[in-house]
């Protein structure tokens, strides 16, 4: 979570990943598959058109670490309220509340930090993140008691 908080602190300037991209992926692999892929975020267009090659790539990083992140807090959180709460159902919502709770906060961070963007739209990609990996887990551990 320090990580997390850290990184929104940073200005998307300090943070970009397209210099590292544009040394790394300099052939634009897959440049031609990708170029077909369109489609609104929040309210800008995402494309290869729109943002270049890097940018377009750096956004799928970017919001696959967003989910990624909150898939293990989700999961985490609800490992350690599992033997503490007595409901299953009980746990998936303080889990996943507490998830999208901190996902809140983190956008609202970002928007006290000059040079970020706040976005509800990441804190729905979050809240996705953590209720999967809340409902792979749980699943996992009703099948393992089956």
């Amino acid at each position: 979570m320090a990580i997390l908080f850290i990184s929104s602190s940073m200005t998307y300037k300090q943070q970009t990943s397209v210099p590292f991209l544009e040394k790394y992926l300099s052939g634009e692999p897959f440049k031609n598959i990708l170029g077909g892929v369109s489609f609104d975020y929040a309210t800008e267009k995402i494309s290869i058109a729109e943002v270049g090659y890097f940018k377009f790539v750096e956004f799928f990083l970017r919001k696959g670490a967003h989910f990624f992140f909150y898939f293990l807090m989700g999961t985490f959180l609800y490992l350690g309220l599992k033997k503490r709460l007595k409901s299953i159902l009980l746990t998936v919502v303080t889990a996943f509340l507490a998830t999208v709770g901190y996902a809140a906060l983190d956008e609202f961070h970002q928007m006290i930090t000059g040079g970020r963007t706040p976005l509800f739209q990441d804190v729905i990609l979050d809240g996705i993140g953590a209720i999967v990996g809340i409902l792979c887990i749980g699943i996992y551990f009703e099948r393992k008691i089956k």
